[in-house]
C-alpha cells in the first residue's frame, strides 16, 4: 500500500515522463503496485481487502436493530449477531459499527453544541435571565461542605451580571439570592428567565408553580421558562457563569469568610465585568455600564418576598451562633449542639432553636458581615455560672509523686485477705499424708543385695 505521498510523488514522476519500471526503482515498489496506484485501481492510504468481508452479511440486521433503538448497547447487539454465527470478536464488531457509521444520530438525546443558533433580540429593560452555578471545593471554614452555589442574574440587552453566594438551591435561598442580586442590577426588568430548575417550575410541563407565582406577582414580573434542553436560550448568564467560575471563584484565597467572598465578587463586576466593550448600535462600542445605564428598568420593591431562610449551624463552646458574618447567643445548655437558625426576609430578627423546633433565642439582626457579637443579658448570666461551677480550684496531679494506698484501700485489703484465709486452712485440712510408703522406701535401702 502506498502512502498519500508516495502516491503524489508517483504521478508527479510518470507526468514528468518516467517509466513504471524507473518509479518503481525510485520508490523502492513492486512495478504491479506502481501501475495499480497510477490506473485509478487502488486509492493511496486504503488498504485492499485481504478477503470476503465476514461482517457484510450482518450489515442489514445491525443497521434495522439500531434503527429500531438508537440506544441499544453494542455488547448486547453483540450477543445477537453471535447466535446468528458472527465469529468475530467484539472490538471489530464494535469498529464495524463506527467505521460504516450504522448507529443513527438521536436528536433529542444529543448536546446543543454543534446545533445552528438563531439571533434572539433583547430589547433594553426587557429580560433578566437567571441561572445557578455550582462551585466546587469552598472554604471550609464556611461549613457548606463539597460545593457553594452562585445565583447568577444577568441583563439580557447590555450583559450587566451580578451574582449571590448560597449554601443551598431551595426555594428559600433562591428568593434571598433574587432580591438581592435584582438590587445590585439597579432594578427590574419585565421578564425573569429561568431555566426548568423545579423551586420555579413543574419541570415536565414547564408551568410556574403556586409557590413562586407569588413570588413573581411580589415583583411585578412575567416568569418565562426556556425550551426543555434549550440552554442557548439564555446565553447571557450562562457566559457570566463561566466567567464567574473561571475568573473570580478560581483564584480566591483559602482564608477568606463567605462576607469577604461576597463583597469581592460584587468588587470584581463593578470593576472589571462593567468595564467591558459592547456594541451600542449607532454610537459604535460602549461599556457594560453605559449601556446598563440606559435601559429602562423598574424599582425594586422596598421590602423582600417573606420567605423564611433556614439553616443549620453548630452552637461554639461559647454558646455563640454564626450567622451571616456575627454571632449570636444562646443558653449554655447547648454548647456545640446543632440547632436551626431561621430568618424571614425582611425581617429585623432572627430566630435560633433546636432540632426539634423549639425556639430557645431570639435576636435583633446585625448589618451582615459587621463582625459584632449579639448576646442577651441572660445567656451571658447563664454561661458565667454554668462555667464557675464546672470550675475545680485543686491541685493538679503531677506525674512523678508518691501515693501509697491509704486508709480505705488497706482496710478493702484486710477483708480480701480475711476472705482467702478460711479456704487456706480447709485445703491443709483435706491432705492425708501415708508414711507407710516412706517406712517401705527407706527399708528398701538398707537391705543389702
Amino acid at each position: 500500500m502506498l502512502t498519500r505521498e508516495e502516491d503524489i510523488d508517483a504521478h508527479a514522476l510518470r507526468r514528468q515522463g518516467w517509466t513504471i519500471s524507473a518509479i518503481a526503482r525510485h520508490l523502492g515498489r513492486d512495478r504491479k503496485t506502481i501501475r495499480a496506484y497510477l490506473d485509478g485501481g487502488r486509492v493511496a492510504g486504503q488498504r485492499k481487502p485481504a478477503g470476503e468481508d465476514p461482517f457484510e452479511p450482518y450489515v442489514d440486521y445491525v443497521r434495522a436493530r439500531l434503527a429500531e433503538d438508537p440506544h441499544l448497547w453494542a455488547v448486547t447487539l453483540f450477543d445477537e449477531v453471535v447466535a446468528l454465527g458472527y465469529d468475530r470478536s467484539y472490538p471489530t464488531f464494535t469498529r464495524q459499527i463506527r467505521t460504516r457509521g450504522l448507529r443513527p444520530h438521536c436528536e433529542p438525546c444529543s448536546a446543543t453544541r454543534g446545533r445552528p443558533a438563531a439571533v434572539i433580540e433583547h430589547p433594553p429593560g426587557e429580560e433578566t435571565q437567571w441561572d445557578w452555578v455550582e462551585l466546587p471545593d469552598p472554604p471550609t471554614s464556611w461549613g457548606w461542605g463539597k460545593h457553594a452555589r452562585l445565583l447568577v442574574g444577568a441583563l439580557a440587552h447590555s450583559g450587566k451580571w451580578r451574582g449571590t453566594l448560597a449554601p443551598a438551591e431551595d426555594q428559600a435561598q433562591l428568593i434571598a439570592g433574587l432580591d438581592a442580586t435584582a438590587r445590585k442590577l439597579g432594578g427590574l426588568t419585565k421578564k425573569w428567565r429561568f431555566d426548568r430548575m423545579t423551586t420555579v417550575c413543574h419541570p415536565e410541563s414547564g408551568k410556574v408553580t403556586a409557590t413562586f407565582a407569588a413570588v413573581a406577582k411580589h415583583y411585578g414580573v412575567h416568569v418565562a421558562i426556556c425550551p426543555p434542553r434549550r440552554g442557548n436560550r439564555k446565553g447571557v448568564v450562562e457566559k457570566s457563569n463561566h466567567t464567574a467560575a473561571q475568573r473570580w471563584w478560581r483564584t480566591l484565597p483559602d482564608d477568606v469568610t463567605i462576607t469577604e467572598a461576597q463583597a469581592s465578587l460584587d468588587k470584581w463586576c463593578a470593576t472589571r465585568g462593567d468595564a467591558r466593550l459592547r456594541p451600542a448600535g449607532v454610537d459604535g462600542r460602549a461599556s457594560v455600564l453605559t449601556i446598563a445605564e440606559r435601559e429602562p428598568l423598574a424599582p425594586v420593591p422596598a421590602s423582600p418576598f417573606p420567605a423564611t431562610i433556614t439553616e443549620e449551624r453548630t452552637v461554639s463552646a461559647q454558646a455563640l451562633v454564626a450567622w451571616r458574618g456575627n454571632f449570636y447567643s444562646v443558653p449554655p445548655e447547648l454548647a456545640r449542639a446543632q440547632v436551626t437558625v431561621s430568618q424571614r426576609l425582611g425581617a429585623q430578627h432572627l430566630d435560633i432553636a433546636t432540632l426539634g423546633g423549639i425556639v430557645v433565642a431570639r435576636h435583633e439582626l446585625a448589618p451582615d458581615g459587621a463582625g459584632v457579637m449579639v448576646r442577651d443579658h441572660g445567656h451571658v448570666i447563664a454561661l458565667e455560672q454554668h462555667v464557675l461551677a464546672g470550675h475545680d480550684t485543686s491541685r493538679p496531679h503531677r506525674r512523678k509523686e508518691r501515693i501509697p494506698p491509704g486508709p480505705a484501700a488497706r482496710a478493702a485489703a484486710d477483708v480480701l485477705r480475711a476472705a482467702q484465709q478460711p479456704t487456706a486452712v480447709a485445703e491443709r485440712d483435706d491432705v492425708v499424708i501415708d508414711l507407710s510408703k516412706y517406712d517401705r522406701a527407706a527399708t528398701g535401702r538398707n537391705t543389702l543385695t
